[in-house]
């Protein structure tokens, strides 16, 4: 074979390659670009939408910029159909591959177990602030340390005090003056002489004169300068307001006493636990202090008000604490058990849908349908969410994929929309080549909203028009 049949041949094999991609170049583009408009069941399609841009439309079958077919868009798609505004149909073998799971809707007791920082404090109950009835000078002080340790009947000081004096002085002479008119005739006198002696001695008593003390005067007859001064009440010292030899009156407080043997402690919980906590609810508590131990009190107030700035509610507890372990200022570990148990129907917390200002979740039906239904939440706890209306026991709702089901309903119901705009349009004597030209560009967001859809941000981002 010659050169110049070698050139001929590979001229022929090269136009045969070319005619062959020609060829098939022109049948699959025949294939692609002349679907009929009725090539689905329901009649002829309104329009086609980008299935990533549902604001571009065209009225005859297109494709986008990545080369993926246009979405055709019946009339006839709900036509007859009673499915909630939004409905999404999808095939079970689909659902499976894109990981769609249900739960059924059910009844049961919710309780919550709430942990917070707590900080040990006094017993505002039982803190004593000790004052004289009588002015004087301190002849001696007997407790004079803060922190110390005071039994009730403990001698705190010992005080001269003119009043006192006098005082003694008057009930020697009541003594003396029954002693002589106790064997008077006369019942009034005898009686008055009684009298007496007791006032003065109650006197005494007011001014917090010990027992002793008066067992002492009515035994000796002698009047003391210095009289002790008993506590009335038992704790530790947390202030010392006098000194030996100091002048001090009713106004001078000399002691604050604080009783250790129940201390309060206070712990903050944020505003959404507080539906959960009432009073009486059980507290245990653990501090680095006393490693091991679990301390067990009761809630016994909630603060009425917020913090500003943690935007937290105060409550309080309250401890026994007759060993003395827990301490003033000491921070622990506080866990509540609260007692709020709520029968109610129940759903997993990751099935709910937050759009906007509204709350829903999908319900699963038969055929593979998924209505979304609008929701009334109450209470959250162990990762389930109490439904007060919307859900009935016994439903499935959708806990995962249920966003890319969410994104279709929302074009669903933009769809929907839509159609019913045009059909109104065309109520008012719009032409069908009007209908079939009209874009998102002719029906505005407003339009939409008007038309009871609600735009949250992300639907809003789907159907953004196009510049």
């Amino acid at each position: 074979m010659n050169k110049k049949n070698i050139a001929v041949s590979i001229s022929i094999l090269a136009a045969l390659f070319i005619g062959l991609g020609a060829g098939y170049y022109y049948v699959g583009s025949k294939m692609q670009h002349e679907v009929p408009a009725t090539q689905e069941e329901g009649g002829k399609a309104l329009f086609y939408r980008n299935p990533m841009n549902p604001a571009i439309t065209s009225p005859t079958p297109a494709k986008d910029e990545m080369g993926m077919d246009y979405i055709p868009v019946y009339a006839e798609d709900d036509k007859g159909s009673d499915d909630p505004t939004g409905t999404v149909r999808i095939d079970p073998v689909m659902a499976q591959n894109i990981g769609v799971r249900t739960k059924i809707a059910k009844k049961q007791i919710l309780n919550r177990t709430i942990r917070a920082v707590g900080r040990v404090d006094y017993n505002e109950e039982r803190m004593t602030s000790i004052h004289l009835k009588t002015e004087g000078w301190i002849e001696e002080l007997y407790i004079n340390k803060t922190g110390e340790r005071v039994e009730y009947d403990t001698i705190l000081l010992s005080i001269y005090s003119p009043q006192l004096v006098a005082t003694q002085q008057e009930y020697l002479i009541a003594l003396k003056n029954l002693e002589i008119l106790k064997d008077s005739p006369f019942p009034d006198i005898r009686q008055g002489a009684i009298d007496l002696v007791a006032s003065s001695k109650k006197r005494l008593e007011l001014f917090d004169v010990s027992d002793h003390q008066l067992k002492e005067l009515t035994a000796s007859k002698n009047v003391k300068k210095s009289l002790h001064i008993h506590s009335r009440f038992s704790g530790i010292v947390l202030k010392l307001g006098a000194k030996e030899g100091q002048f001090v009156t009713p106004q001078n407080e000399l002691y604050m006493l604080a009783d250790l043997s129940s201390v309060w402690v206070y712990v903050d919980v944020y505003e959404n636990e507080l539906p959960w906590v009432k009073l009486g609810d059980v507290g245990e508590m653990t501090v680095a202090a006393v490693p091991g131990k679990v301390f067990s009190g009761k809630v016994a107030f909630i603060y009425p008000y917020m913090e500003q700035k943690t935007r937290t509610a105060r409550m309080r507890l309250e401890f026994d604490n007759e060993d003395g372990q827990l301490k003033p200022d000491m921070f622990a570990n506080v866990t509540l058990q609260t007692g709020r148990k709520v029968e109610a129907v129940v759903i997993p917390s990751e099935a709910l849908v937050r759009s906007g200002t509204r709350v829903q979740v999908f319900i699963r039906r038969d055929e593979g349908k998924f209505e979304p239904r609008e929701v009334k939440v109450g209470i959250s706890a162990a990762g389930l969410t109490q439904i007060l209306s919307g859900v009935e026991v016994g439903e499935e709702v959708v806990t995962s994929s249920q966003f890319l089901i969410d994104s279709e309903s929302k074009l669903r119901e933009a769809t929907a929309k839509m159609l019913e705009i045009m059909s109104k349009e065309q109520q008012d004597g719009a032409s069908s080549d009007d209908m079939a030209d009209m874009t998102m560009d002719d029906v505005t967001m407003d339009n939409l909203e008007d038309n009871g859809l609600d735009m949250t941000d992300t639907t809003m981002e789907k159907l953004e028009v196009a510049q």
